[in-house]
């Protein structure tokens, strides 16, 4: 006799069920499957084993389900062996490209590469050593007690003797992986606020909705453990750098953060972004507000630091206003009684996540939250300078991704959840709070206060500062790009003025500086990106025989030359006086024979000098 059995198959996708017989072919099983998950291909393995390493089960005519001891119940787990998608795979609107976790669920898991650090601390036991106490042990020194055993990482005793306020990621898994089940039932999965797509049992929203297209309602938790741990900047002269532009004009400044993760020794099991460099991206800004302009480079700009061992990770923006000019002193307007991030600066920063995703196995999808970090330059409680590092949580970046969190126009403290439309079906959204009574009650997040998103993260600078780029009080280094300004403009004239600084067997100290290789790799006369891979590469490794291999190449001695040429050549204030009846006239490059105004010391079309 026949028997119908239910068979539940786990995948990237989710989780559905599956009506078979116990008698009945796999490689009938397998089309239900494809059917089911509605699967452009039949390139996916099932498993009986968790881990997909042991009990593949093959599809094939000549056994059947009863013959791999497949019963009524049992879990099997599907892996993608390609780009396999479904219809219900991508809940990310038409012409929406955000790189986001969403447009990405298809992604097999044995295709995400997790980052260094993240395999690094795998490795790890993470358990917190503990010496002896004399008073309390009463046993040899080979031997163990309660009272001197090692800790787990995310023991809540410890971490608040040390002030530490948010579990690690990493510490954050062992305890979900610290039970019976030793985390056999782990899913980290990512918050969805749109309909799902491809119900066919009622017409499509705003006609109709059900429970199992319909997203969840979210109530917000302030998130226990975070993906950064700390933020330090390599030295101080990098923010010095990054500040000269509002010193300069008074207008506030974004840059984009580019350095290393690393573990983090002073958290358990804990990851600290190691800044390097800051990039500036086209801008306008003014004293209250940026507006970040489309930057044609930006890929150029991960290129060069992924070649110097950099990524990007994390933005920096400024928000100061002088408060005493003599004394340098800045105005304290980011507290506990206004805000610490607004509404605005919660969304920037939970788009910028959504566009950094952190690669994690234990996602459904392969991503889970991001390690970007958000730092702030403002005012202290002293009218002092300082850096204030956050992040937003999972459920926030969710809210971004997905369109559901606005600003209010009056209360930078305080975000808005969109109302549901004809177009846009938006989820309850709520959060707790105690009332005047001191009862703990639910709240419609219409409006919410920010700090249920927000989530610390400590900045800071080593004792002994450290150099990835050269670094010298003698030497002015070279200006910053997009900066609209005198004295910060980068032109051929202000390389020549750079060049000029450093001895001729220098040429390494004078390539480390990633301003300086952005310059020369994307120059309008004499582009260099394609081959300033080998001058990279010595920077990278502090090599100066490379450096200076590299500075005899064809294409750098073009550019000494044209600098020589400049410097034979009289000022332009010698060439007015030797004829003064030709100062009204305009004069021809003789590099691209454009004809310029008198007035001009260099050519508008290639930048070089008259």
């Amino acid at each position: 006799m026949q028997r119908n059995i239910v068979i539940r198959i786990q995948s990237p996708f989710g989780t559905k069920r599956v009506e078979a017989q116990s008698n009945e072919q796999t490689i009938t099983f397998f089309e239900k499957i494809r059917a089911e998950f509605a699967l452009n291909s039949f390139n996916f393995r099932l498993f009986k084993d968790r881990n997909k390493k042991n009990g593949e089960i093959n599809s094939t005519r000549s056994k059947t389900l009863a013959s791999y001891n497949i019963k009524h119940g049992d879990m099997l787990y599907m892996d993608l062996l390609d780009e396999a998608t479904t219809s219900d795979a991508v809940f990310v609107a038409e012409g929406d490209n955000r790189n986001d976790v969403t447009s990405v669920c298809a992604v097999a898991l044995s295709e995400i590469t997790e980052d260094d650090v993240d395999v690094q601390l795998h490795k790890l036991d993470g358990k917190i050593e503990r010496e002896m106490d004399d008073k309390l042990c009463r046993h040899g020194l080979n031997t163990k007690c309660v009272h001197c055993s090692a800790l787990e990482p995310y023991d809540s005793k410890h971490l608040d003797d040390q002030h530490i306020k948010h579990l690690s990621f990493h510490s954050y898994l062992r305890k979900l992986r610290g039970g019976v089940d030793k985390g056999k039932f782990v899913a980290l999965e990512n918050i969805s606020c749109r309909i799902k797509q491809g119900c066919t049992g009622h017409p499509p929203w705003p006609k109709g909705i059900c429970s199992n297209c319909q997203p969840n309602a979210i109530t917000l938790n302030r998130q226990i453990y975070r993906h950064l741990d700390n933020v330090m900047f390599e030295n101080p002269q990098l923010v010095e750098r990054f500040l000269n532009y509002w010193r300069s004009t008074g207008h506030q400044r974004v840059g984009f953060l580019y350095g290393r993760h690393e573990t983090h020794k002073d958290v358990p099991l804990g990851i600290k972004a190691t800044v390097a460099a800051i990039y500036e991206p086209p801008q306008e800004s003014t004293r209250d507000n940026v507006t970040l302009l489309p930057d044609d480079r930006a890929h150029i700009v991960d290129k060069i630091a992924s070649q110097l061992g950099l990524q990007k990770v994390g933005w920096i923006f400024t928000d100061l206003v002088a408060d005493d000019m003599v004394k340098g002193t800045v105005k304290h307007f980011r507290n506990v009684n206004s805000h610490f991030l607004s509404a605005q600066e919660c969304i920037m920063a939970g788009h910028f996540q959504n566009q950094h995703p952190n690669p994690c196995q234990f996602s459904p999808n392969g991503y889970f939250g991001s390690k970007f970090v958000t730092v702030c330059v403002t005012g202290d409680s002293q009218n002092q300078v300082h850096m204030e590092g956050y992040q937003v949580s999972n459920q926030c970046m969710a809210l971004v991704r997905d369109d559901c969190l606005v600003p209010t126009k009056d209360a930078p403290e305080l975000g808005y959840i969109r109302e549901s439309t004809n177009d846009q079906y938006v989820p309850d959204v709520f959060f707790k709070e105690k009332d005047g009574y001191g009862n703990e009650v639910t709240q419609l997040a219409r409006p919410l206060p920010i700090e249920y998103l927000l989530i610390d993260v400590p900045v800071s600078t080593p004792m002994e500062p450290l150099f990835t780029f050269y670094v010298s009080p003698t030497i002015q280094p070279f200006p910053v790009e997009n900066r609209i300004v005198d004295g910060h403009l980068q032109d051929f004239s202000s390389l020549m003025t750079y060049l000029r600084q450093f001895p001729p067997d220098s040429f390494l100290d004078t390539a480390s500086d990633l301003h300086f290789l952005l310059y020369i790799a994307t120059m309008d006369m004499l582009p260099m990106r394609d081959s300033i891979g080998s001058l990279l590469e010595a920077v990278k490794l502090k090599d100066r025989s490379l450096a200076k291999t590299w500075a005899k190449s064809e294409q750098w001695a073009t550019v000494e030359q044209m600098i020589s040429a400049q410097g034979m050549m009289p000022s332009v204030d010698e060439q007015i006086q030797a004829s003064p009846s030709r100062t009204s006239a305009l004069w021809t490059c003789q590099h691209c024979t454009y004809l310029n105004q008198p007035e001009e010391n260099q050519c508008e079309i290639c930048e070089l000098p008259r």
